[in-house]
């Protein structure tokens, strides 16, 4: 069984910068990874997907210029860098991974256990 474990959450000024980890139990080469996050009482978002390359090839609109998203292979890792945060992007946030589709969606097979991120002053 797969495992993805999220870190890097935290309480963060409105303005600050946090960078999500998520780092995968196996090899990560050729998988899909997806960022999500599901803000108090909102639906879950699609925040990020990302290609085995390293090609982005979704980012919600509220994410453009704020946030990035790369990956270290050889390290199982994923990041998320989110950069001018406001408050409304507290939530949880999540990573997805899929070893068969180059797409993301929220049936993506393996998922973290989630973290939060709190954007408050």
């Amino acid at each position: 069984q797969l495992a993805l474990v999220e870190s890097g959450g935290d309480l963060v000024q409105p303005g600050g910068s946090l960078r999500l980890s998520c780092v995968a139990s196996g090899p990560m080469k050729y998988v899909t990874i997806g960022w999500f996050r599901q803000a108090p009482g909102k639906e879950r978002e699609m925040v990020s997907c990302i290609i085995a390359r390293g090609r982005i090839t979704h980012q919600a609109e509220s994410a453009k210029g704020r946030f990035t998203t790369y990956r270290e292979n050889d390290k199982k890792t994923a990041y998320h860098q989110m950069n001018n945060l406001n408050i409304k992007d507290t939530a949880v946030y999540d990573c997805a991974e899929d070893s068969l589709r180059t797409e993301c969606s929220a049936g993506m097979p393996y998922w973290g256990k989630g973290i939060l991120v709190t954007v408050s002053s």
